[in-house]
């Protein structure tokens, strides 16, 4: 998994896609992200190369608002990694 991007997450029924990035693990959800995309991004040598080429500025994007719940869960995830 590249160092930017720690974890990722797709809907294909919504193409909406979620990837946490960095240490802080801010997740930021995209929109409209057709599946051949998101599997050419797990599928990437260097995902961080790939989200540059060919996601970011692309897609309708948003900062997810992270709930407390998801803070302790992502808080467990990272003291376990």
């Amino acid at each position: 998994m590249s160092i930017a991007i720690r974890h990722h997450h797709y809907r294909s029924e919504t193409q909406e896609l979620s990837l946490w990035f960095g240490p802080e693990f801010r997740r930021y959800k995209y929109f409209g992200v057709p599946p051949e995309v998101y599997e050419g991004l797990i599928a990437a040598p260097s995902m961080g190369r790939y989200f540059s080429q060919h996601i970011r500025g692309r897609y309708e994007c948003r900062l997810a608002d992270p709930s407390e719940l998801r803070n302790r869960r992502w808080q467990a995830i990272r003291s376990a990694s």
